[in-house]
């Protein structure tokens, strides 16, 4: 059966979920945040809802990804500490897409991109800066992991976007490159994985959505396959400005639809 079809979508619109997808894996191998414009491109071709469902499995299939890439630099303490908040955040997520309809939810996602875009930014300039990050063994340290914990559990569940989030929190822990990428690896794909039954639940997985992402799936793997090339190459200053005007547009957009 024709995904396209059962989707009412164009050969365009297709191209533009597949290069989403792409993207999905770069972000995933590279820069992490990547992955808000393709959130912001799903939103646009898909019903509000129904695209946080579909977008859910294709992150999955990058995070598996991510996970083979970076599995030894992983940093288990900090996983541990985050679960508990994080789980809290997306009960809290799961009740607000219950309670939201389509035009709720694309102008929450709207907000959200540009809440994140500003976390981007936020996040930029405090890992330029030459401050001490909090330790987590800390008090301070642990308010901090928890409030960026619920935050991020609901961001992800409402649609698909802690990764700006944890991506500051992981920074100002004081992660270098390659603990940062195997950290966070293993951190979205145990929360994607358990978001799964929440979504199926609501509806925003089904028969039909994982089709589309079959056919979709195919073009996350030369986009790890970039990013793991590129994440020793690519000039992050110049990358991570792009993705924060594309999130501002993308944020606009849905929030002006």
């Amino acid at each position: 059966m024709n995904t396209m079809t059962l989707w009412h979508i164009s050969g365009w619109e297709f191209a533009a979920l597949a290069f989403a997808a792409l993207l999905v894996g770069f972000s995933k191998t590279a820069v992490s945040g990547a992955n808000t414009v393709s959130l912001a491109i799903f939103a646009a071709v898909l019903p509000a809802r129904a695209s946080t469902g579909v977008l859910l499995p294709i992150l999955i299939v990058g995070d598996v990804l991510a996970v083979l890439t970076y599995r030894r630099h992983a940093h288990w303490p900090t996983l541990w500490r985050l679960f508990p908040a994080v789980a809290a955040g997306v009960v809290v997520g799961t009740v607000f897409l219950v309670w939201a309809d389509d035009g709720i939810v694309r102008t929450s996602i709207g907000a959200i991109l540009l809440l994140m875009a500003g976390v981007t930014v936020w996040r930029r300039r405090t890992a330029e800066a030459d401050e001490e990050p909090d330790s987590v063994a800390t008090r301070s340290g642990r308010v901090k992991a928890r409030s960026y914990g619920v935050l991020g559990g609901f961001t992800t569940m409402v649609a698909n976007a802690g990764g700006p989030v944890m991506s500051m929190y992981l920074l100002s822990a004081g992660f270098r490159k390659l603990g940062f990428l195997g950290t966070s690896a293993f951190f979205f794909l145990i929360v994607n994985v358990s978001k799964v039954p929440f979504s199926a639940g609501l509806g925003l997985i089904d028969g039909r959505s994982l089709l589309l992402d079959a056919a979709l799936a195919v073009f996350v793997v030369p986009g790890a396959l970039f990013g793991k090339w590129a994440v020793n190459r690519i000039n992050q200053r110049l990358f991570e400005q792009l993705v924060i005007a594309a999130t501002i547009v993308g944020g606009l957009q849905l929030l002006l639809r």
